[in-house]
């Protein structure tokens, strides 16, 4: 039962008082208990237990960006130190997410979405790697201190029951995909958007498999070369930089794990046509990707501040383009939940790592960066967890052809 909302002094005009009739209007559709504080010195309170956390409008400028820009102008002015947020930081986004201010349709938003795709698209492939090592290029000893210290994985872990650390859910989220393809000793198989090459290095101690990695991040490429050689690993596996839809080769099996949102608006069919080409008749392939269900436009914030070109498919497009280009879907398993936990683990060891994090390279990463990291993970986290979210992430399994005959008639296998 919802608790019933307490109101402490009311701004009388103004910005101000026109978000406080949108708290009321939105805050009983979530049970936290939380606190406002605007400019001026004048509260909002919901619930009558301790705040869970409480916001403060330190500048009414952020009023304003609140009220122009709706939540995306709330986390700038988050960046900018205009806005402070105490207590849970979390829940904030859980409580938003409960009273629905992340479905606003703000036209101004809209239009520099627009603008960011104009500016950002990854339809020339120098534009895509652009991109990607805007994010993915940043030093390894930025993403160390907080991603598992098994594989450096920066994509969704497997938390089957039982789990109780990252590593072991990273882990088993490699296994998991690996006998999907039901992957063995002696095959190839290309691992698309391989990162630090934790896969690569997994799937041959344990399966004996010869990968090819495949990135576009010059300075991950980098990184997994130097791996490779310092583990005499050069008869086993090999790193080739490239775009996605340049892939070379063909491969007994295809794993593909956090490629297709980096696709772009415009060209998830030609990424998918150069997935579909990667395997050899026959072959089985794992695409694991954040997609929405329904079609939706990408988060402006997430496309501005965090993953330039970005964009998340919609699952049915994504299954039409894997259809059309010959490959039949044997299994589409959603591990929505999981990602939620696996956010919370890298936020977590991004907020406890932040003071070492900041030494690696001071002028880069300032207190900014940090508010707008530490957004994106936390607030992440709560996407996944949203009860009425559209965002999710799904494990398509296929096949190059109908030929997967000898394929195992349910999952019992995997867990085994």
């Amino acid at each position: 039962m919802l608790e019933p909302m307490a109101r402490e002094t009311r701004p009388l005009f103004g910005v101000a008082a026109a978000i406080r009739r949108a708290l009321e209007i939105g805050a009983p559709r979530t049970s936290i208990p939380f606190r406002v504080v605007f400019a001026d010195g004048s509260a909002f309170r919901h619930g009558t237990a301790p705040p869970a956390f409480t916001l403060t409008f330190r500048r009414r400028r952020a009023e304003f960006a609140l009220a122009r820009d709706g939540h995306v102008g709330l986390m700038e002015a988050y960046f900018d130190g205009d806005v402070d947020v105490e207590g849970t930081f979390p829940l904030a986004f859980r409580a938003a997410f409960d009273a629905g201010y992340d479905e606003e349709r703000n036209p101004l938003i809209v239009a520099r979405n627009r603008w960011h795709e104009l500016n950002f698209s990854n339809r020339s492939t120098a534009q895509a790697k652009a991109n990607a090592r805007a994010h993915y290029g940043l030093p390894r000893a930025f993403y160390e201190p907080w991603l598992d210290r098994y594989g450096m994985l920066y994509t969704c872990a497997y938390w089957k029951e039982g789990t109780a650390t990252l590593e072991d859910a990273q882990r088993a989220k490699l296994d998991h995909a690996c006998r999907k393809v039901r992957l063995a000793a002696g095959e190839t198989f290309v691992d698309v958007g391989c990162g630090f090459g934790g896969l690569l290095f997994h799937a041959w101690e344990h399966y004996r498999a010869l990968g090819t990695g495949v990135n576009t991040t010059t300075e991950q490429v980098d990184a997994v070369r130097a791996e490779i050689a310092r583990r005499g690993l050069g008869h086993a596996m090999s790193v080739v930089e490239c775009d996605f839809r340049e892939m070379p080769g063909q491969y007994d099996k295809l794993l593909s794990i956090g490629t297709l949102e980096h696709a772009g608006r415009d060209q998830l069919d030609d990424v998918v046509r150069a997935h579909a080409a990667a395997l050899k008749p026959g072959g089985l392939g794992l695409v694991h990707f954040i997609g929405h269900v329904g079609v939706t436009d990408t988060e402006f914030f997430i496309r501005e501040h965090i993953f330039p070109g970005g964009w998340i498919p919609s699952l049915a497009r994504a299954l039409e383009a894997m259809e059309a280009h010959g490959l039949e879907v044997l299994d589409v398993e959603n591990l929505r939940r999981h990602y939620a936990l696996t956010l919370d683990a890298w936020a977590e060891r991004f907020d406890a790592a932040w003071p070492s994090l900041r030494e690696v390279d001071p002028a880069r990463f300032d207190e900014r960066f940090r508010r707008k990291w530490r957004t994106y993970l936390w607030s992440c986290a709560e996407l996944f967890r949203a009860r009425n979210g559209r965002t999710h992430l799904f494990q398509v399994l296929v096949s190059k052809g109908n030929v997967a005959a000898g394929y195992p008639m349910s999952r019992a296998f995997l867990y085994a």
